[in-house]
C-alpha cells in the first residue's frame, strides 16, 4: 500500500513537523463529518456525564465540550428516556454524537434511529448480542452509521474469562475480534474497535495485538484511569507508547475531572507528538538553586495571561544564564531573567530589559503583537511552529 496518510495537514517541505513513526495503515470510516482511520488526523473524544434525558443540560456540555477542542462526544444510554433524547441531541449537537450503549440491544436500534453518528456497543454486558449483529449490521448500514466494538477490562464475556482467568491483553483481543467476525459474516466492516484495561502495560500490549491481527481504526483508552493527576500520567504514558508507533487513529482520556479536562489533555498529548498541528507552547525551566527570578510565577501568569490564543507561538520563560538565552532565542518569543530583571527576545533578538514587576506584561503585550502579525499573514490557529529544537 503507498500513500499512507499520516494524519497531518499538508505542509510546505520546510514547515513539517516530525512524527516518530507513520501511521499504522487503517481501514477509513466517517463518525458524522470527523474522518477516522489513518488518512485523516488522530481525533480527541470525550463523554458527557450529564443524564442524557436532560437534554438542555447535555447540549450545554457538548457545546463547552465543542470550545475545548472536542471532536466527536458519547453520551450515555441506560434508559429509555434518555434513548428518547438522542434524536434531539444528535441534531442539535455541533460535533458528532456517539451513543454509548450497555445491556440492552434495543437501544442500539433506537440510537441509529436517532440520527447519531455511530453506535459503541459493549458485547460483553449485551444481553443476546450475538444473536442479534445480522440486524444491527443491517440497520446500521442501512443508516451509513459505524459501530465501535468496546471491549472493557470489567465487563468481559464471562467464556473467555473461563478461558483465560483474566482480562489479559490476548482474552481483550480474542473479543473484540470476536465479534468483528460476525459483523464481517453480514459484511459490514464500518467498525472501530477499543480494547481498554485499567493498567497501561495490559492495555498497551492488548492494542499491540490488535495492531497486528487487523486494519480496522483503533479507539485508544485506559478506562478508570483515575483522578486528574493520576489518569492524566496513566494515559500519557499509555497513548505515547502506541502513538509513538503509529497505533491508535482515535482518543479519550479517561478522568474522573470534568471532561473539558479530558479534552484538554488529548490534545496536549497529540500536539507533544506533532499528531496534532500546536498551538499556544510554554516553554519554561523547572527552577533550580541558580534561579534569580520566580519562576513558576512568571510562567504560571503568562500561562494565564496567553490562555485562548488561537495562533501557533512558542513563549520561553527562563530562570537563569545557563539556557535562558539560547531556549528564549529559539522561541518565538522568550525571556532570559537573572538578578531581578529579564531579557526581552522576539525572534531571536533583544529588543529590551525590563525589571522582574514588568516581565509579564511585557511578554503578553509582545505576544499579541505576534499574534496579530500572524493573523494579518494569514497564518492558520493550531498551524506548527517552523521552531524544532
Amino acid at each position: 500500500m503507498t500513500g499512507i496518510g499520516l494524519g497531518m495537514p499538508s505542509l510546505p517541505a520546510d514547515r513539517v513537523t516530525p512524527v516518530l513513526a507513520p501511521r499504522r495503515p487503517t481501514r477509513q470510516l466517517m463518525v458524522g463529518s470527523v474522518g477516522v482511520g489513518s488518512d485523516h488526523p488522530v481525533s480527541v473524544q470525550s463523554m458527557c456525564t450529564t443524564k442524557t434525558a436532560d437534554v438542555n443540560a447535555t447540549l450545554q456540555q457538548i457545546a463547552e465540550l465543542t470550545a475545548s477542542g472536542c471532536q466527536i462526544v458519547r453520551v450515555a444510554v441506560p434508559d429509555t428516556d434518555d434513548a428518547e433524547a438522542l434524536p434531539a441531541i444528535a441534531r442539535k449537537s455541533q460535533i458528532p454524537v456517539i451513543a454509548d450503549i450497555h445491556f440492552q440491544p434495543r437501544y442500539v436500534f433506537a440510537a441509529i434511529d436517532a440520527g447519531c453518528a455511530a453506535v459503541r456497543v459493549n458485547p460483553g454486558n449485551i444481553r443476546k448480542f450475538d444473536d442479534q449483529v445480522g440486524e444491527i449490521a443491517r440497520r446500521a448500514s442501512a443508516a451509513g452509521i459505524p459501530i465501535r466494538i468496546g471491549v472493557n477490562a470489567g465487563s468481559l464475556d464471562k467464556r473467555l474469562l473461563a478461558k483465560y482467568g483474566k482480562a489479559t491483553p490476548e482474552a481483550l483481543v480474542e473479543s473484540a475480534l470476536w465479534e468483528c467476525s460476525l459483523f464481517e459474516e453480514h459484511d459490514f466492516r464500518d467498525i472501530k474497535i477499543s480494547v481498554k484495561h485499567n493498567d497501561p502495560v495490559v492495555m498497551v500490549r492488548a492494542y499491540e495485538l490488535l495492531a497486528e491481527q487487523c486494519d480496522y481504526p483503533l479507539h485508544l483508552g485506559v478506562t478508570e484511569a483515575g483522578p486528574a493527576f493520576q489518569g492524566t500520567i496513566k494515559s500519557a504514558v499509555a497513548f505515547g507508547a502506541l502513538l509513538s508507533k503509529g497505533i491508535g487513529d482515535t482518543i479519550r482520556v479517561s478522568l474522573s475531572a470534568p471532561p473539558v479536562e479530558e479534552v484538554k489533555v488529548g490534545l496536549q498529548i497529540l500536539e507533544s507528538l506533532n499528531l496534532r498541528p500546536r498551538g499556544l507552547e510554554i516553554v519554561s525551566c523547572p527552577s533550580c538553586g541558580r534561579a534569580q527570578v520566580d519562576v513558576y510565577k512568571l510562567a504560571d501568569q503568562v500561562t494565564a495571561g496567553l490562555e485562548g490564543l488561537d495562533v501557533p507561538l512558542r513563549v520561553a520563560v527562563m530562570g537563569c544564564v545557563v539556557n535562558g538565552p539560547g531556549e528564549a532565542r529559539e522561541a518565538d518569543l522568550g525571556v532570559a531573567s537573572g538578578n531581578g530583571k529579564g531579557q526581552i527576545f522576539v525572534k531571536g533578538e533583544v529588543i529590551r530589559t525590563v525589571p522582574e514587576s514588568q516581565i509579564v506584561e511585557t511578554l503578553i503585550d509582545e505576544a499579541m503583537k505576534l499574534a496579530d502579525a500572524l493573523r494579518d499573514a494569514g497564518t492558520p490557529s493550531g498551524a506548527p511552529s517552523v521552531s524544532l529544537v
